[in-house]
């Protein structure tokens, strides 16, 4: 019986020789293997890299960003250097000058323009990201220096040009009316990859850039073929059809942990994990003033009905470490000292009876003034590992009298519910190393987030005002001292309660060299990978 990994998990497949469909052709097994195939629960879809429907792992092959964002801080990419001026306003940007798009096209300043013009133009859709709001202007300095002007000192701007997208570059031949808002008509960006082939719901083929500016890859074939996820991908690796897999930690179900295991066991195979790239978690909606999840007392109560040490150990087999804060330490800014609150199912008990729910002889159900202490816990219905948790949590609330109905939906659904406010309870997750702090502390004021989430909370106004403090504070000894502050806040209001930290793992053949991770849960950087 399968035990499956948690949210958007990508499984990347790698074989000797393959075709463009991904399937095994005969070359010999002498040969050094320089293809890979990687199967998918879903299709690359749109790979625009100015909106979001798009595969990441794939946008991360074929597009680059200014800088890149790693773990010793963010160095040089598509720029080879920067200044960013006494105010923290502007930020001048040297450019690598052998760059070139897969079309041909040059890569220049003026390229940089069109682009970031181009998501601007699109600020709506961009604007849980903090510098989309910031971005004044972007100004063509000379043939390979641009110029990005801020209206105020804005501290992460570097990380969030690093990301995976939005603010990547497209060869401007494949903008449609001027832009990329309504649509792109190729896919030409600059980085090691380029697609050369797209059947929809199939498969996707990349091919090594050959004229690529960090040097030509030795992995020359890539292939995104479309597989279910779980049992069908066991058996094509106990048949030998593939012999590498990568599992991140966001969307549908992967591969069985067991059967990754049993891989290792047979010393053939090696396994990589990286450091924790996120927290998974149980969102509260603060804000639904006529539900008992409103009430700090209840939250806190559900935190302590939690036992975390099992789900890590025997629903998650090993595969991720408990959480109980809402970022690691190993996140910049989040090495807090904050109150503990471990399992403890008499704890839970007392703070109900605090708060005045009660549970009456015979009943098994709290109940204050007449109402029932009732709850919805709305999860991805994609994640049978999620609904294991979700289960096990509603077995576990029960014993202290929280009725709590489980409610499996669509990722876009329950995006919907947090956007809208519709909810008691959501499964969610952080948006992930990359991204963090930052931008899942942003999304605390952001009613396309985490705003029903935080909103009715005591300190919200001193929150949001902390929020907005830290982002543009210059000084770093001030914005640890206000990372703490809002940590804090929402640690002691309980309305994000942590589960598990999640780590990329890779299962892949002893021979195979070059495995790293990025600063992102993600995507691997392939073009670093090659065989002995």
């Amino acid at each position: 019986m399968f035990v499956f990994l948690t949210m958007l998990m990508y499984l990347f497949v790698l074989v000797g020789c393959s075709d463009e469909n991904g399937t095994k052709s005969d070359s010999s097994n002498n040969e050094k293997k320089t293809e890979l195939v990687y199967a998918s629960a879903k299709d690359i879809n749109d790979m625009n890299p100015h909106l979001y429907g798009g595969s990441m792992p794939a946008q991360g092959m074929v597009y680059e960003s200014l800088v890149e964002n790693t773990e010793d801080g963010i160095k040089p990419l598509l720029a080879e250097s920067w200044e960013i001026s006494k105010d923290g306003k502007v930020y001048t940007f040297h450019l690598r000058e052998d760059v070139k798009f897969h079309d041909g096209e040059p890569f220049n300043a003026e390229a940089v323009k069109k682009n970031i013009d181009a998501v601007q133009n699109n600020a709506e859709k961009h604007s849980w990201i903090k510098l989309s709001t910031k971005i004044v202007s972007c100004n063509v300095l000379d043939e390979y220096t641009v110029e990005l002007v801020l209206s105020e000192a804005y501290y992460p701007t570097l990380v969030e040009l690093s990301m995976t997208r939005p603010y990547v570059f497209l060869s401007p031949k494949n903008f449609t009316n001027g832009g990329t808002k309504d649509g792109v008509n190729g896919y030409n960006g600059t980085g090691p990859y380029i697609l050369a082939k797209h059947k929809t719901d199939e498969y996707a083929t990349f091919e090594a850039n050959e004229d690529y500016w960090g040097g030509s890859p030795k992995i020359k074939k890539i292939t995104s073929k479309v597989l279910p996820a779980g049992e069908t991908t066991f058996l094509a690796l106990q048949k030998g059809e593939v012999n590498f897999v990568f599992t991140d930690d966001r969307g549908a179900d992967s591969l069985d942990v067991e059967a990754m295991n049993q891989l290792v066991d047979s010393g053939d195979y090696q396994l990589v994990r990286s450091e924790p790239m996120n927290t998974k978690m149980i969102v509260a909606n603060s804000s639904k003033s006529d539900n008992p999840v409103s009430e700090t007392a209840i939250r806190e109560a559900i935190w302590h009905s939690i036992d975390r040490e099992t789900i890590s150990k025997d629903i998650l087999n090993g595969t991720e470490t408990v959480a109980n804060t809402l970022f690691s330490p190993n996140v910049n800014y989040a090495d807090v000292e904050l109150k503990k609150r471990g399992y403890d199912l008499e704890r839970a008990k007392e703070l109900l009876e605090e708060a005045g729910w009660k549970l009456e002889d015979g009943a098994a159900v709290r109940t204050k003034d007449g109402n029932k202490l009732a709850l919805q816990l709305y999860y991805d219905s994609n994640s049978s590992s999620q609904k294991t948790q979700v289960e096990f949590i509603q077995s576990s609330l029960k014993e202290i009298g929280i009725q709590l109905e489980i409610i499996g939906e669509e990722s876009t659904s329950i995006a919907n519910r947090r956007t809208t406010g519709d909810y008691d309870l959501l499964f969610n997750q952080t948006w992930g190393l990359a991204y963090d702090p930052q931008s899942t502390i942003s999304a605390f004021t952001s009613e396309a987030s985490y705003f029903h989430t935080t909103s009715g909370i005591a300190k919200a106004d001193e929150l949001y005002k902390k929020i907005d403090e830290v982002m543009v504070s210059p000084d770093e000894e001030t914005r640890k001292s206000l990372y703490a502050d809002i940590l804090t806040i929402v640690h002691d209001e309980a309305v994000f309660i942590p589960i598990s930290n999640g780590s990329v793992t890779v299962v892949a053949p002893k021979n195979l060299k070059g495995i790293s991770f990025k600063q992102t849960q993600f995507e691997l950087p392939f073009e670093l990978m090659n065989f002995e």
